[in-house]
């Protein structure tokens, strides 16, 4: 589908600065005017769905209601081999009301135990949706393992227990710019960014 004019107006539809800061970030190349959702005073949905698609597409159609443009919505997590999978789309609730990523952290540790196997991967889902109903989702992967104690104040949520494929720093001790060219969000980006160049139908 035809997505967006170079110089639209994109509601981030994310509560979370870090996030909104890291996805303005990444919008920068395309010249959008960005507004945070808690900058418009957007409520923040309820998450229930079942899947990373689920919840990225009910805060993107929620912000699109909302404000009457064009939302990006991200929902993304840390998925854990050793714990099934887990805290996957549960990812910001282990951190609790507070989002208090230190004893997300330490939950991680603590119920990996003394389990050897510490590969995890990074899941990020855009869901892209427009005024008019129309909605698109991109997904992108980071494939790495878990170190503990966690390392590094750059990034947020799980970055500083975090090391990619082939590298030897956490996203939490990472310039921006690097973890930018690797991460599950930048993946996700990618596709976002083929997309808004795909010709119109």
């Amino acid at each position: 589908m035809s997505l967006l004019q170079t110089g639209a107006t994109l509601v981030v539809a994310s509560h979370n600065p870090g996030k909104v800061r890291e996805i303005e970030e990444l919008l920068a190349p395309y010249s959008f005017a960005t507004k945070g959702a808690a900058e418009l005073g957007l409520a923040e949905p309820e998450e229930n769905g079942a899947t990373f698609i689920d919840n990225a597409l009910i805060k993107s159609r929620s912000a699109a209601k909302l404000s009457g443009l064009p939302s990006l919505a991200d929902d993304s997590g840390l998925c854990v081999e050793a714990l099934n999978g887990a805290p996957g789309i549960y990812s910001a609730r282990w951190a609790g009301p507070e989002k208090d990523f230190a004893l997300a952290m330490h939950r991680v540790e603590t119920e990996l135990g003394a389990n050897p196997e510490r590969r995890a991967y990074f899941v990020c889902v855009l869901a892209l949706s427009l005024p008019d109903g129309r909605d698109e989702t991109f997904e992108g992967r980071v494939y790495g393992t878990l170190t503990f104690p966690p390392r590094g104040k750059q990034g947020f949520g799980y970055d500083p227990i975090f090391v990619p494929e082939g590298g030897h720093l956490t996203f939490g001790e990472m310039d921006p710019g690097s973890k930018h060219a690797i991460s599950h969000r930048a993946k996700a980006f990618a596709k976002f960014s083929a997309a808004l160049t795909r010709p119109s139908a």
